[in-house]
């Protein structure tokens, strides 16, 4: 509906969607301006009142002469609104979202349109490091779940004037708010395009608990495929530096998770903590991060294939040879205890944290001890698989870290069936389905190395000179 000059009429309207009378937070003010009836709509808890008492003080000053030959918005706001974050809108639909947005809708009798005044302030907690992307030298910041202040928070590190943060709101009855940024001139124009126009086309009804719901509409793949096409952050350096990278980063309302576009198996070997330290260190830890990820895929299957063929095994690996009898064969053994550590680690992020800690390095500790001693697993297998837990950590991304355990899991069972002839092909067919995965950009996964380009390809092993 068109908002006219009829302010009953506009009333009536905006009371049918927003039932002020039902939802005791949506409020409804009825207050004269300048010798007009006129209606403020607001959420309670939204509105800042110190700043909201000095526009109603200036409201109630204005006089019937200053709003005589005035019968839009446009021109009421340009004239007699002191106030900064103000826009005009001429159609119900459109006051109703901003007014559930936050922002505080005006309407006055004889005047067309209605005006929107951003006095709102979110509930927000404040801006503290976050758990998982901590630093040893970095900044102390981290985003937050508002919308605004992450986009703050990138301006204050890039002062580029081609900065660019374009605002799309998408999801039918959440509407959620994104904000697309990019450095013009910098970034792939032809991704940026892509992207946009895919978040224009997403048919979302609500997307407030998670941004997977939006990351499965935008990059599909396969279910079987475990490799993440996403990058997340919550690090306002980690992504200022890919922006400046020419990379494109996703921010979303109400979540402190930031995504990055393109992303490809190479930039999971990245961290923060790289740019921290001297090219040396820095590149001494990449290298350290990426074998000890590769040697999580691969520990297993390869240790259980060397057990299955003792031939396969020279005389200085005998060490590896299981000791001792068990109940279950090393196969089983090593499928429960990827259960177990899953097991472990649901447990101990439910667990308050004054106690997470220490019940799962007890727990840990207990049910290793006690599972050796009643003959169900042999220290070895208990040893292989610490490690592998322990060295998953390596991986900062949570779902490139479960990517390599189905791939690790899968090439265990096709090792077990097939012998070495099953080693191979679980590691083929995980080479595979990189292969036959792209970017959003719509770049080869495994970029730099299929194409093959030598500058990018030394980038994942040597950390480049900050320029």
């Amino acid at each position: 509906m068109i908002l006219n000059s009829d302010i009953t009429a506009n009333i009536t309207e905006l009371d049918s969607h927003l039932k002020p009378d039902v939802s005791f937070d949506v409020i409804r003010r009825d207050i004269i301006v300048a010798e007009r009836v006129a209606a403020l709509y607001f959420i309670d808890g939204f509105i800042k009142d110190e700043v909201f008492e000095k526009v109603m003080e200036f409201l109630f000053k204005l006089t019937p002469e200053q709003l005589s030959g005035i019968d839009n918005m446009k021109e009421y706001m340009k004239e007699y609104m002191p106030y900064v974050e103000v826009q005009s809108v001429s159609n119900s639909d459109d006051a109703i979202t901003q007014i559930l947005s936050g922002p505080t809708v005006l309407l006055i009798d004889g005047i067309r349109e209605a005006l929107v005044i951003d006095v709102r302030q979110y509930p927000v907690r404040s801006i503290t490091e976050p758990d998982k992307d901590r630093s040893l030298r970095g900044s102390r910041d981290g985003f937050v779940e508002t919308l605004i202040f992450n986009t703050a928070m990138l301006r204050r590190r890039i002062r580029d004037p081609r900065l660019r943060m374009e605002y799309i709101q998408v999801g039918s009855l959440s509407k959620v708010d994104l904000a697309v940024c990019y450095i013009e001139g910098i970034a792939d124009q032809k991704l940026v395009k892509k992207l946009k126009a895919k978040l224009k086309d997403l048919d979302l009804h609500g997307i407030s608990m998670t941004a997977q719901a939006i990351v499965e509409k935008l990059v599909p793949s396969a279910f079987f495929n475990p490799y993440p096409k996403i990058r997340y952050t919550e690090r306002p350096d980690y992504a200022s530096a890919n922006v400046l990278e020419g990379k494109v980063v996703l921010l979303m309302d109400n979540s402190p998770l930031v995504m990055i576009f393109p992303t490809s198996f190479a930039d999971f070997s990245k961290e923060a903590d790289d740019y921290y330290f001297p090219r040396l260190t820095g590149s001494y830890i990449r290298i350290v991060r990426t074998l000890i990820s590769i040697l999580t895929v691969i520990l297993t299957p390869f240790t259980l294939l060397l057990i299955e063929n003792p031939h396969y095994i020279p005389e200085w690996l005998e060490f590896i040879k299981p000791t001792g009898d068990a109940v279950f064969p090393i196969f089983v053994q090593f499928l429960l205890l990827e259960l177990v550590i899953d097991g472990l680690r649901l447990a101990s992020l439910n667990t308050p944290d004054t106690l997470s800690n220490s019940l799962g390095i007890v727990g840990g500790l207990l049910l290793s001890e006690f599972a050796v001693t009643a003959g169900w697993f042999q220290p070895q297998t208990i040893l292989y698989m610490a490690f592998v837990a322990i060295a998953s950590f390596t991986q900062p991304s949570y779902e490139m870290g479960y990517a390599m355990k189905f791939i690790r899991m899968f090439t265990l069972i096709l090792t077990k069936l097939l012998n070495i002839y099953g080693f191979i092909l679980g590691i083929v067919i995980s080479v595979g389905l990189m292969l036959c995965s792209k970017t959003l950009s719509g770049r080869n996964y495994l970029y730099p190395i299929i194409p093959f380009n030598l500058k990018d390809f030394s980038k994942l092993f040597v950390r480049t000179k900050i320029q």
